[in-house]
């Protein structure tokens, strides 16, 4: 265990970051000033780790595009990693690029918490949740000029594919982006989610279940016979399920009807 300062005192704790500093103290045993930067795996590597990826890589694509057009005008850029941290695409201007290598914002890069300390993408996949990370609050001194915003990413199987992250190697002092940019994150990962869903299930009658409130869209695909026989990460925990529980012994009620914000149709 590296002996840092005093949890108490880090710039994390009143921002929810203060678990995540303490597994990069106590578990990882990460030296805070070590002036490292995330491992790049070689072209060989980032190809199998996009084809162990499939569908979701390649429904993310258009939504990528269209969250970084978006970004573009303050300098952000956009990432998709998998479980592992392992950025597998990106989205940069040319005004950006330079930089977006030097800081490893690019394909291969390796952002796991356990190797790149307290960071938006690896934070967010060792916590399972939305995470914005802002300069001084990244456990390493040598990323502290960074900020980065992350959201959890659901295959169709409901399971947790990896992040999709914002990330700007030049962020306001004040972090005041970080909302608005959390926001747009969180619309992006509802419809990868939901291409991907569609995708999988293309044929099937879709059914929404209520509200959406974080990154999955409670959504479930019916059989003629109004079987379910797919259901999305939202729409499991609403029915007490885990993405492993098996779902086609589950049945909707048959005198039950759509309600009016919860449409059935065909995918």
């Amino acid at each position: 265990m590296h002996p840092a300062f005093p949890i108490a005192r880090i710039p994390a704790v009143q921002t929810g970051l203060d678990a995540s500093w303490r597994r990069c103290q106590h578990d990882y045993g990460l030296d805070p000033s070590a002036p490292t930067l995330p491992d790049v795996l070689s072209g060989a590597e980032l190809r199998q780790a996009c084809q162990r990826a499939g569908r979701i890589l390649y429904s993310a694509g258009p939504e990528l595009e269209r969250l970084y057009a978006a970004l573009a005008p303050v300098s952000y850029t956009v990432m998709l990693s998998d479980m592992d941290g392992v950025v597998l695409t990106h989205q940069a201007g040319p005004a950006i690029r330079r930089g977006c290598r030097r800081w490893h914002f690019w394909p291969g890069a390796v952002w796991a918490e356990r190797h790149a300390g307290t960071n938006g993408i690896g934070t967010c996949l060792a916590e399972q949740r939305s995470i914005s990370v802002h300069r001084n609050q990244h456990w390493r001194s040598g990323l502290h000029g960074l900020a980065g915003v992350a959201t959890p990413v659901y295959d169709a199987y409901g399971r947790m594919a990896g992040a999709l992250n914002a990330s700007s190697f030049h962020p306001t002092p004040d972090g005041a982006l970080g909302v608005l940019i959390a926001s747009a994150l969180l619309q992006s990962a509802r419809q990868i989610e939901l291409n991907c869903f569609m995708d999988q299930y293309r044929g099937h009658a879709i059914m929404l279940l209520g509200d959406t409130a974080g990154a999955s869209v409670p959504l479930v695909a019916l059989d003629r016979d109004r079987h379910i026989v797919g259901a999305t990460h939202a729409a499991r925990i609403q029915m007490g399920l885990s993405p492993t529980d098996d779902i086609n012994v589950c049945l909707l009620d048959d005198t039950a009807t759509p309600a009016p914000d919860a449409p059935l149709r065909e995918a």
